[in-house]
């Protein structure tokens, strides 16, 4: 029987009932153990108010290192890049749609203007990466703080404490939630460029639980760590976290070529990048090189 640790909110706990599916599908049986995180227990502070990394993960991971669990699974993008001494990754999922929506009031939504967003909205984000591209994009968009839960943000923006509010699209498709009256604008990812990882899920181990390791491998998507590999090494390149205005989006074609889009705030602005090359090997450094 193994042993999940999770946090407890609504998407988190739909990543690890899948991963409790992935495992059952190759007949391992498996628990859950909910673990609050300090992401969850501090809500009146916007990440880039809050001091160090890993959020969402560094509890999770201590009750890894306590043996407590036998495998953690994160969001990927919440996870940093440089792990505790002893945990890795093991396994990633599949990945679901990565891009970023901009969820828009009908008072607010102007199909003239870029993202479809009146004049001087007001926009509901915590995250530094969508603060600056949005900032870039449109520079009259009033950009405000918004934490809490998923569901906890679209009750926020219905009750008109903003124009609009960012969500990942995973989320919203994994938790099937009701949009009914408001205006779901896709962005695109080659554009408005997603976190590191965004919507791919990691499984965590001890490095030296080779048993855990070896059933997690049964469920791996090799194809998929192919590209997080690339934007997570351009992220730790950067010495970067949930802080950082970091976008990086990395692909695979069917010829098996990969084209990684990146997007960082800098100083003198914003920074962007389109890289396309037949092997991943040194991308991150070059990506790296020309943002900096």
């Amino acid at each position: 029987m193994l042993r999940i640790g999770t946090r407890g909110s609504n998407l988190a706990l739909w990543q690890a009932h899948h991963t409790q599916n992935e495992l059952a599908r190759i007949g391992v049986a498996s628990e859950l153990v909910i673990i609050k995180t300090r992401g969850d227990l501090i809500q009146h502070l916007s990440f880039d108010k809050m001091e160090g990394k890993g959020f969402f993960t560094k509890e999770i991971e201590d009750a890894l290192l306590r043996g407590e669990i036998d495998v953690a699974v994160h969001s990927m993008k919440d996870l940093p890049t440089t792990p505790p001494e002893g945990l890795v990754i093991s396994a990633v999922s599949y990945r679901d749609n990565p891009a970023d929506l901009l969820i828009i009031r009908p008072e607010a939504f102007d199909a003239s203007q870029i993202f479809k967003l009146k004049q001087g909205a007001t926009v509901g984000t915590s995250a530094a990466r969508r603060k600056a591209q949005m900032a870039d994009f449109r520079p009259d968009a009033v950009l405000l703080d918004v934490r809490g839960n998923v569901p906890t943000r679209l009750d926020k923006l219905r009750n008109g404490d903003f124009d609009a509010i960012f969500l990942a699209a995973a989320g919203v498709g994994r938790l099937a939630l009701d949009l009914t009256g408001l205006h779901a604008i896709e962005l695109n990812p080659r554009e408005f460029v997603p976190a590191p990882a965004q919507g791919v899920l990691a499984w965590q181990t001890n490095r030296d639980d080779v048993e855990t390791r070896t059933v997690l491998k049964n469920i791996h998507h090799s194809n998929v760590s192919a590209c997080t590999n690339v934007e997570r090494r351009a992220l730790q390149l950067m010495d970067g976290g949930c802080q950082l205005p970091l976008g990086v989006h990395c692909i695979r074609d069917k010829s098996g070529n990969f084209h990684a889009f990146a997007a960082c705030e800098r100083p003198g602005g914003m920074k962007r990048v389109h890289l396309s090359q037949s092997t991943s090997f040194g991308m991150a450094e070059k990506i790296v090189a020309q943002l900096t």
